[in-house]
C-alpha cells in the first residue's frame, strides 16, 4: 500500500502553497499521506496540514530550526520516515527541495526523482515525466528497483484546494544537533514587497514584444495595480531584462493563478507548459497568429503600448 511523507515547507509562519498542492494531489488519489513539519514557531500550522488531509503530522519546532541546515532536516526526516511507515517522501522542487531530495535519497541509498512535472500514482509504481536537455525533450522515468521512493515535484502543476483547518494529530520529533562543520554566520535576505509567482492568484507577465528594460517597467505597474506578481518570458530574462527569479515556463516556475495576462508573449510551447493551467489568460499581443492566443480565454490583438494604460484604466474604475 502506498503511503506518502510530504516534507512541509514553511514562509512567514505559513505553510507556502507548493505543500498545499503536494497534500492535495494525495488526497485526490485517496492517498494516505503524512507531513513533516519542521521549524521555529511552526506549530500552529500543524492544524492547516490536518485541513488539507495529513493523517499524522510530526512536529519539529525549535529555533534552532529558524534559518534551514541540511543535517537537521534531513535526520527529521528520516526520523519521520521510520515513524512512519511511508514509502514516499514527496518535496517540492524548491530550493529546499532541491537541496535536500538528493540527500534524502544518498542517507537511504535509493534513487530520487527530481523536478517531476507529472506524475502518476499506480500502486508503487510512480511513473514520471520531467523535462531535460532545456525542455527539448520530455524524459519518461519510472524507479527500477522495489524500496523508498524520493520524489520532487515542481510547484504549480496542481491546485490547492480550498480547505479549513482541522485538529491535527501531531507526534513530536527529537531535534537534531545541528552540523558541527557548518555555522550561519550572517543572513542576507533580499527585501522585496513583489508577490512571489507560485503563490500569486494573478500574474502579468511581460514578453519579448515589450522590447527591452523599458518595457519591462512600462508593463510593470499594471502588476502593482491588481496587486499581482510580475513575470516573463524565457527570452526576456535570458536577454536580461528582468532577472530569471521572474521566468514563467518549464523551465522557469510553473503557475496556475487565476488571471494571467500575457502581455507581448508569442507563445512558445515551452512557456505555455508553464502557464496554460491559469484559470483565466488574457493575452495582448499585435500578431494575430500567435500561439498564445490558442490557449488565451480573452485577447487583445493590438499595439501592447496602447493596451496596457487602457486596461490600466479599466482597473482603475473598478477599483474606484
Amino acid at each position: 500500500m502506498t503511503k506518502i511523507l510530504i516534507v512541509a515547507e514553511v514562509k512567514n509562519g505559513e505553510i507556502k502553497k507548493n505543500t498545499l498542492e503536494l497534500l492535495s494531489f494525495a488526497k485526490s488519489h485517496g492517498l494516505e499521506t503524512d507531513v513533516v513539519l519542521s521549524g521555529s514557531g511552526v506549530t500552529g500550522q500543524a492544524d492547516v496540514l490536518a485541513g488539507q488531509g495529513a493523517s499524522t503530522v510530526y512536529l519539529a519546532d525549535d529555533s534552532s530550526l529558524e534559518i534551514y541546515n541540511t543535517e537537521q532536516y534531513t535526520s527529521l526526516v528520516t526520523d519521520a520516515l521510520q515513524q512512519s511507515g511511508a514509502n514516499q517522501v514527496w518535496l517540492s522542487s524548491s530550493e529546499l527541495g532541491r537541496d535536500l531530495c538528493p540527500r534524502l535519497a544518498a542517507r537511504h541509498g535509493v534513487g530520487a526523482l527530481s523536478d517531476v512535472t507529472k506524475l502518476e500514482v499506480n500502486g508503487d509504481q510512480t511513473p514520471a515525466q520531467r523535462p531535460c536537455m532545456s525542455t527539448k525533450v520530455i524524459q519518461k522515468c519510472q524507479f527500477s528497483k522495489d524500496g523508498l521512493r524520493v520524489i520532487s515535484i515542481r510547484s504549480g502543476i496542481y491546485t490547492a484546494e480550498e480547505t479549513s483547518p482541522a485538529p491535527a494529530n501531531t507526534v513530536s520529533l527529537s531535534i537534531p544537533a545541528g552540523h558541527a562543520k557548518l555555522k550561519v554566520k550572517e543572513v542576507q535576505v533580499e527585501v522585496s514587497d513583489e508577490v512571489e509567482l507560485n503563490e500569486a492568484s494573478i500574474i502579468v507577465s511581460a514578453g519579448r514584444g515589450v522590447g527591452g528594460t523599458e518595457g519591462c517597467d512600462f508593463v510593470k505597474p499594471l502588476a502593482s495595480d491588481l496587486g499581482a506578481a510580475f513575470g516573463a518570458s524565457r527570452a526576456v530574462c535570458d536577454a536580461g531584462w528582468l532577472p530569471h527569479k521572474h521566468q514563467v515556463g518549464q523551465t522557469g516556475t510553473m503557475v496556475t493563478p487565476d488571471f494571467y495576462f500575457a502581455i507581448g508573449i508569442s507563445g512558445a510551447i515551452q512557456h505555455l507548459a508553464g502557464m496554460s493551467g491559469s484559470k483565466v489568460i488574457v493575452a495582448v499581443n499585435k500578431d494575430p497568429d500567435a500561439p498564445i492566443f490558442k490557449v488565451a480565454d480573452y485577447g487583445i490583438v493590438g499595439d501592447l503600448f496602447k493596451a496596457v494604460p487602457i486596461i490600466r484604466e479599466e482597473v482603475s474604475k473598478v477599483k474606484t
